[in-house]
């Protein structure tokens, strides 16, 4: 299995004004030092403003990849620094945007967790970067990283390794999802969940079922 770095562990810094309803967000991460605790809803110390939106069992952490971090860096010309991205995870070795749904990840000795979905770029992110047409320029390049549940929970520190422990054989990713699925990528993933091997998130069955409804209204050549 491929094994990657854990390269930093990443919280709420600060709590930042927002114009929407919830009237802050929680997307200042910075890397903390020393072993964090890890709980079915996230990293100690770290909070989600809006549930609604982050957080959650499905979305307890935000995994994004050093390669993809480096891509932006060079199309944007300043540091992405871990945590820039309001991510919890920063990894080397492993690619989390391409992380299979459901592939599970050993990292340190004893934390478990399982690839769900992908993440969906928003308003508050854009105005955090202060980048023009930040959330289409994020979605075409389909960077997206992905969310995870927790397994078992435990303690990471930076530089901890990170197993691929469990590979779905389906092999529909997050970025895949997040790009839209074909019927045939839609029945994969369905199908594989629906075999018991583990359990789609709304979210991403939505994705799958309009995968299938795409398909179905697609006019014939």
């Amino acid at each position: 299995m491929t094994t990657g770095t854990l390269l930093a562990v990443c919280r709420v810094h600060e709590l930042l004004p927002t114009k929407d309803a919830t009237g802050v967000t929680a997307i200042d991460k910075r890397p903390i030092q020393g072993p964090v605790n890890v709980h079915p809803l996230g990293l100690t110390g770290d909070i989600q403003a809006s549930r609604k939106h982050h957080g959650g069992a499905t979305k307890a952490l935000y995994a994004y990849a050093q390669d993809d971090a480096d891509f932006w860096a060079r199309e944007l010309g300043r540091d992405v620094r871990p945590g820039l991205f309001g991510e919890n995870l920063r990894v080397a070795g492993i690619d989390a945007s391409r992380a299979v749904i459901g592939e599970r990840w050993a990292v340190g000795e004893q934390v478990v967790l399982e690839v769900t979905m992908p993440r969906t770029p928003c308003v508050n992110f854009a105005r955090y970067l202060g980048e023009r047409s930040w959330v289409r320029r994020f979605a075409e390049a389909n960077r997206v990283g992905t969310y995870l549940s927790v397994v078992t929970k435990g303690s990471i520190t930076a530089g901890d390794a990170i197993r691929r422990v469990v590979v779905p054989a389906h092999g529909i990713t997050a970025a895949q999802v997040y790009g839209g699925l074909d019927e045939e990528q839609a029945r994969i993933l369905l199908d594989a969940a629906a075999a018991g091997h583990f359990a789609l998130t709304p979210q991403v069955r939505k994705a799958a079922l309009q995968g299938l409804r795409t398909s179905q209204v697609a006019p014939s050549a």
